[in-house]
């Protein structure tokens, strides 16, 4: 596997653990449907979260949040109509993104863009 899969399961696993201690209760996690991934999923307050997981070592290229374009969230939108079709899901839903940057002592910081897109 490429190291910029491995990076990108870390920070998903890094995420999960961080979002459990935040309240959220964990559901799945790379819920696939055709060409689409959901990284993971949550529940929370009665909402079904979606959360997109994007790492970066730096802001170099952009910050991280900035990858998530249209076409991605078209893919993930799609996933998730799928997901909650499969799951006779009848309450709210909500679409984060949580950034995960590691600096140049190793140290994580996240950030989370709740409602990020719809």
């Amino acid at each position: 596997m490429a190291a910029h899969n491995d990076s990108g399961k870390e920070a998903e696993e890094l995420v999960k653990t961080w979002l459990v201690g935040r309240g959220y209760q964990f559901v799945e996690a790379n819920f696939r449907y055709k060409h689409a991934e959901i990284d993971l999923i949550f529940t929370y307050k009665g909402l079904l979260v979606f959360v997109e997981v994007k790492f970066r070592s730096g802001t170099g290229f952009g910050f991280a949040e900035e990858f998530v374009d249209s076409t991605k969230r078209k893919l993930i939108v799609k996933a998730v109509d799928h997901f909650i079709h499969l799951k006779d899901w009848q309450k709210d839903i909500r679409f984060d993104i949580v950034t995960v940057y590691r600096d140049k002592n190793g140290n994580v910081n996240f950030k989370q863009f709740e409602d990020a897109f719809y």
